[in-house]
């Protein structure tokens, strides 16, 4: 019996164990291997379709990545874009439009681009684009690149080749991250794409790509990427101005805003608003979104405040904005008035002259760089996150065919490893078996989310590489402002106490 016990996992040696006071060791002693296996991958799919499925994550929750107590904090700031304003799909369209005629007009890319239609659900954010190979595509938080979530153009790219490009899954992070001890010309060749305006560049980037492949016209990756990005950048001061004119269409109402900045104020706090869009384009979202007085209810109004050099720039000047002129003022200012517009300026000018600072302040992004890195590693405020993909990511998470799968995923994984142990041909046959249905169930969940990338947050197993910044500088976050209405201004926020992987085992069994 001893040979059986050594090719045995420990998991199926308690098992053998167990069985040796009953009747069923002796029917488990005389099966091959091959039956063994299967009998037992049928008892953990019975005991699989047993468990209790999760309860459903609520889509409007505020979720804690670090401890807040909000009865700390007397400052309300806000960004505007994603943040308080939450756009249609047709914005999307819009600025891959405009980008694409001033790639053809200014340019001077071929007219055929003009038919190349915007594909809307090709592309998440968080990913990254390699302009030095021409490749979008998604790593996780340990720099590894996801495998089947890489693309050239439209079209993606095998295991295979991407190996022998470059010849590790693990992506250098010299590669992947500028590292400031070093010269300029040892600079990363990814661009990290974190923001929702850079999912209609990504569209644009990858149809044009496509096209140039498929027609057989030789491209510079680098070139294309910086003229896409230049192109739809340039375009947004058309888009403002057409958005402006046109609110109801690319807009969503937010009823509940106005409900929340009325209860800040009347339980006395400051508010703030500092945002990279012009005056006349806020201007009119808010006054759809909350009425003719939105600026009542802010303390203090920024507009083209150009972060994140706001958050990091220190000799910038703060200027009044002269809304009728549609200009800013020469003249030094000296203190912030409620009703006043202003331009530009510094986080430290702000704090200096209004002596909001650290814990007290509770800023408001939809960027976990430009938004929320700096004022929180720099400065000590705290940081809320709005991410808008988080309704559709947590919707899907409730669907029950996810929760089957993901639990079946997870117990077949287990299963795998528990009997690695196995040698024999007939048994390496099984487990290839349960290897090929594993990847069949991660590619399942991945495709519900995103067919191409997947998940925002996750790649198969490990957090992406845009999820674990977030998690680092954002202290809560949420699918939307109107969420804290569910909690009282007293509140305070508990992150849920993560299992490290060594005491999976004591929390689990």
């Amino acid at each position: 019996m001893s040979s059986i016990y050594t090719l045995l996992s420990a998991n199926v040696q308690r098992i053998l164990t167990h069985y040796k006071s009953t009747k069923c060791y002796n029917y488990y002693r005389n099966l091959s291997s091959r039956d063994f296996l299967n009998d037992v991958y049928c008892r953990t799919k019975l005991k699989c379709k047993s468990k209790k499925l999760p309860q459903d994550v609520n889509p409007r929750g505020v979720f804690a990545c670090n401890e807040l107590d909000l009865s700390e904090v007397q400052v309300y700031g806000f960004d505007y874009d994603y943040t308080l304003a939450h756009y249609k799909p047709s914005l999307e369209h819009l600025l891959y439009k405009l980008g694409r005629d001033m790639l053809v007009e200014k340019y001077k890319y071929p007219a055929e681009i003009s038919k190349l239609e915007y594909k809307p659900h090709f592309a998440v954010r968080g990913l990254h684009y390699d302009i030095e190979k021409g490749l979008l595509l998604k790593l996780d938080s340990f720099l590894q690149i996801q495998f089947g979530a890489v693309y050239r153009g439209l079209t993606p790219v095998s295991t295979e080749e991407v190996l022998k490009l470059y010849k590790n899954r693990i992506i250098p992070i010299a590669y992947v991250e500028d590292d400031t001890r070093v010269h300029k010309e040892n600079r990363s060749k990814m661009v990290h794409l974190a923001d929702l305006f850079s999912v209609p560049e990504m569209g644009l980037l990858c149809n044009v790509a496509e096209h140039f492949i498929r027609n057989h016209i030789d491209y510079h990756p680098e070139i294309l990427f910086l003229d896409v990005k230049n192109s739809v950048q340039s375009c947004h001061p058309i888009m403002h101005k057409i958005v402006a004119q046109n609110l109801e269409e690319y807009i969503r109402p937010n009823t509940d805003l106005k409900k929340y900045f009325k209860l800040l104020q009347e339980n006395d706090k400051k508010l703030f608003l500092v945002t990279n869009s012009p005056y006349h384009f806020v201007n009119a979202g808010m006054e759809m979104l909350v009425g003719h007085d939105w600026r009542e209810y802010f303390d203090v109004v920024i507009v083209n405040a150009n972060k994140p050099k706001f958050f990091t720039e220190v000799s910038r000047p703060i200027r009044v904005f002269d809304k009728n002129a549609n200009t800013h003022i020469w003249e030094k200012v000296t203190s912030l008035e409620k009703g006043t517009i202003y331009y530009e300026g510094t986080v430290k000018q702000l704090q200096d002259l209004t002596g909001w600072s650290g814990h007290q302040v509770l800023y408001f992004g939809d960027h976990p760089y430009s938004d929320l890195a700096d004022v929180t590693l720099e400065h000590g405020w705290r940081t809320g996150a709005i991410i808008n993909e988080l309704t559709h990511e947590i919707n899907t998470l409730n669907t029950r065919t996810f929760k089957e799968n993901a639990n079946w995923l997870q117990m077949l994984t287990q299963l795998i490893e528990d009997h690695q142990g196995y040698k024999d041909p007939e048994a390496l046959e099984v487990i290839s078996e349960w290897m090929d249905e594993r990847d069949m169930l991660r590619n399942a969940t991945k495709g519900v989310f995103n067919k191409q990338f997947g998940s925002v947050f996750r790649t198969y197993h490990n957090p992406t590489y845009f999820s674990r910044r977030l998690f680092r500088f954002a202290d809560i976050y949420t699918s939307n402002i109107r969420n804290l209405l569910n909690y009282s201004l007293t509140h305070t926020f508990y992150p849920r106490r993560g299992v490290m992987p060594h005491e999976y085992g004591s929390y689990f069994v």
